[in-house]
């Protein structure tokens, strides 16, 4: 079962990074400011990253139109995140191409592996989320763990370490998420074999320089 997401984010010899597009924050607020987020990708894919995740979630700011132009317009397989809660989201997001779909073990739980199945039944990648050991449970049946660093009940509560007591306990394709912020954060590819940025990359006044400066970072 190939669905070119795991291959992209395996890579050797660079730095593993999954470029997001976040256009709004809890936090920052608005992080787009007037960009293309067809352009951003266009960066992304310039500079090397593994792979495209594009937020699709209201709270974010996020359209699922443009994750529709987004997965036409570049190469690299593309991670929706959302708060997926309905099966009916698993095949609109295989009906625009996207290679691989965000599942949240802390709101799906035993369901989880329900929506992994159907997840692979229509060609998608399913990116089960974690946040603590307990969850990886939920995570069973899935290829691949993106472990998230933030507390997504409690955004300001964010802690990469929870990256490094939890990657050794999963033998799956792994991502670390939220959190990284500067070029010593990457420290975190000795446990993972990708990481996923987007509110550093976003806050960039020259994303392309700060992306191509995590790309190329030698630790």
């Amino acid at each position: 079962m190939e669905f070119g997401f795991v291959d992209s984010i395996k890579v050797k010899g660079r730095n593993s990074i999954i470029g997001e597009i976040k256009c709004v924050s809890p936090i920052h607020g608005d992080l787009l400011r007037g960009r293309d987020p067809l352009k951003l990708a266009e960066i992304y894919e310039r500079c090397g990253c593994s792979a495209i995740s594009y937020i699709t979630a209201k709270a974010f700011g996020g359209s699922f139109n443009t994750l529709k132009d987004i997965c036409r317009s570049t190469n690299l397989p593309v991670l929706r995140k959302d708060f997926v809660e309905n099966k009916e989201e698993i095949e609109r997001t295989c009906e625009v191409e996207a290679s691989a779909l965000l599942l949240i073990a802390r709101i799906l739980k035993e369901r989880t592996a329900e929506f992994v199945d159907l997840c692979f039944d229509h060609g998608l990648e399913p990116v089960v989320e974690v946040f603590s050991e307990e969850e990886l449970v939920f995570a069973e049946d899935s290829r691949v763990v993106l472990i998230n660093n933030r507390d997504i009940f409690n955004p300001r509560d964010v802690d990469v370490n929870r990256t490094m007591k939890i990657a050794p306990k999963i033998r799956k394709t792994k991502i670390s998420g939220s959190g990284i912020k500067k070029i010593e954060d990457l420290r975190v590819l000795e446990f993972v074999d990708a990481v996923l940025i987007g509110t550093a990359f976003m806050l960039a006044e020259d994303t392309e320089k700060i992306v191509k400066s995590f790309l190329e970072a030698r630790l």
